[in-house]
């Protein structure tokens, strides 16, 4: 019997570790239909949310809509770029993807022109990795997106983090298409 324990103890790690096998693989990607340049982009539904998604920071309304609407564009920012307040992510990755960097953009000339309104970027991660690697991996997301916006001239007193890792899924499933929708940072409209 002491044998088996053994060997368990052997099977058991490399099984884990090729299931775990994919973190470092940029070809997996998330569900929903394909677009140009390889990438994937999430349902239609899940791209566009309230300000306040997940019970995050208070809600403030912002110009043009309620704080639970879906808001329109300020002026000179386009409608659709400024609904989206989601910007998803790679596997195992805190690079903005080229598609998504003109929702940061948006946001970003938005705020920049509007020194008074601030925002939380709320980093995620999909449910493989430990507790503390995805804490990590959503604070990077999270900073990637400040940087972006930093350097599109938003003052860092405008801009807050956090990162929930895991803890937050906007989808429950176990599978790529779920993992792909919570890889995400939200931005989250504060105060006004």
């Amino acid at each position: 019997m002491n044998k088996w324990i053994k060997i368990g103890l052997i099977v058991i790690p490399v099984v884990m570790l090729a299931a775990c096998g994919t973190f470092g693989s940029k070809k997996q990607q998330g569900g929903g239909a394909p677009v140009q340049g390889g990438q994937t982009q999430p349902p239609e539904s899940a791209t566009t949310m309230p300000v306040a998604p997940g019970g995050g920071a208070e809600a403030v309304p912002l110009p043009g809509g309620g704080a639970q609407q879906e808001q329109t564009a300020p002026a000179g920012a386009p409608a659709d770029l400024m609904a989206k307040r989601v910007v998803y992510f790679d596997l195992d990755s805190s690079s903005v993807h080229d598609e998504d960097r003109a929702i940061v953009q948006a946001h970003a000339n938005y705020l920049a022109q509007h020194p008074a309104v601030k925002v939380t970027l709320e980093g995620h991660a999909d449910e493989r990795g430990s507790r503390e690697y995805n804490i990590g991996l959503g604070e990077r997301r999270a900073a990637a997106v400040k940087q972006m916006m930093a350097l599109l001239g938003v003052s860092a007193q405008q801009i807050s983090s956090v990162s929930y890792g895991e803890e937050r899924p906007a989808a429950t499933g176990h599978d790529e298409s779920a993992w792909h929708l919570n890889r995400r940072v939200e931005i989250v409209y504060t105060a006004q």
